[in-house]
């Protein structure tokens, strides 16, 4: 799908479908639609091929009437699904390998638009913090910046506070009908009216902790800079940094006194490298000279090579490619290189494992095997 093409609903349904089945994350729903041309056709292989990963191996596609019932509960909600290459899709998060193919929004599509700088910190945050958050903020929207967080206690609710009338967005870890936590939910309100509110999750999904470094993905990978407001050393800030980093976006901290454990985080992140700021003006100036474009776009999903130029992988082709596995990260070309196979050949056999729950993704396009418990 190219940019700025709309979907059909029908599309949208099979998108929908694809993304919620099982072993279907965003790297895979890409792959799929790579090779199959079509959601709808990568539907009607995801049994086969998971059975080819794994002997036995089950794999049934979302049924058409969840999808359907997630659809009319989105409407209910006065919520919507933007896929990726629309042009209401957030239009940095577009250019993070791996994007979600679908959002569930809420509420005022122009907030989308709009260049964003994200903040986040500690949900124990101190006065001074939140005072600063807030003033940042506001800062922010002063000069034309949307300001995204994540509804979070402390510096993400100070953040969106003070950006109601410029724009603000909140990334949920939970599905848009599970905003959290509940002490915000006025807060979510008032976002969903004046700002937006932006979830990868199923409507109905109860968020767990290991569902908001997905959040923290989000906000990292939707703005041209993150700023970290207060952040202990183990802090779910820290992993939003450490994102924003690997999106190559620039990253700034809010110094705090030594003796606060609520700074050990932020004070740490500028001695590894990250930019001080102490007022609104250091973010700013230096995000001036990128005008808005940091990079290239990733709006449509990449050319697939070329399965015409190699047979189907054959079984000892699987073999050779299971055995080149571990449980350490490989990058795809070793692999390609190490078992002399065909790129072709290696796409689908990867393609097959991760159907079949079996090959985990890693940043920079590594891969692993999930061994046998």
């Amino acid at each position: 799908m190219s940019a700025g093409q709309l979907l059909a609903e029908r599309q949208r349904l099979a998108w929908l479908r694809l993304i919620r089945t099982e072993n279907v994350g965003p790297q895979t729903f890409r792959d799929l639609i790579n090779r199959f041309g079509s959601a709808e056709a990568a539907l009607d292989a995801l049994p086969e091929l998971a059975s080819r990963g794994r002997s036995g191996a089950v794999l049934k596609p979302c049924p058409v009437e969840d999808a359907e019932a997630e659809l009319r509960q989105a409407e209910k909600l006065g919520a919507r699904f933007v896929a990726l290459g629309e042009p209401s899709y957030p239009s940095l998060l577009r250019r993070v390998t791996g994007a979600p193919p679908l959002l569930a929004v809420k509420g005022q599509g122009a907030v989308l638009e709009l260049p964003s700088i994200s903040m986040v910190g500690a949900r124990n945050a101190s006065l001074s913090g939140i005072k600063m958050a807030r003033k940042l903020a506001a800062d922010f929207g002063k000069r034309g910046y949307a300001v995204t967080s994540g509804l979070a206690r402390g510096i993400d609710a100070a953040a969106h506070e003070a950006s109601l009338d410029t724009g603000t967005v909140a990334m949920l870890a939970g599905g848009l009908d599970q905003p959290y936590p509940p002490e915000n939910l006025k807060l979510f309100d008032m976002i969903c009216e004046r700002g937006a509110v932006v979830s990868e999750m199923p409507f109905g999904w109860e968020p767990r902790a290991r569902d908001f470094p997905r959040r923290n993905r989000l906000i990292a990978g939707a703005s041209m800079a993150l700023v970290v407001v207060e952040a202990a050393l183990r802090s779910g800030s820290l992993i939003s940094a450490r994102y924003a980093g690997d999106f190559g976006r620039l990253v700034f901290a809010v110094p705090g006194s030594p003796l606060d454990p609520r700074a050990a985080g932020a004070n740490g992140l500028i001695k590894d490298g990250a930019s001080l700021a102490t007022g609104a003006a250091d973010v700013l100036d230096a995000l001036e000279p990128m005008s808005g474009i940091p990079g290239p776009r990733d709006d449509s999903f990449s050319e697939p090579p070329d399965f015409d130029a190699a047979p189907p992988p054959s079984d000892d082709d699987r073999t050779r490619v299971i055995e080149a596995l571990g449980p350490s990260p490989v990058g795809v070309d070793e692999l390609i290189r190490h078992t002399g196979a065909h790129p072709a050949q290696i796409f689908m056999i990867l393609l097959e494992l991760d159907l079949a729950g079996r090959l985990e993704r890693h940043p920079g396009g590594a891969v692993s095997l999930i061994l046998d418990v």
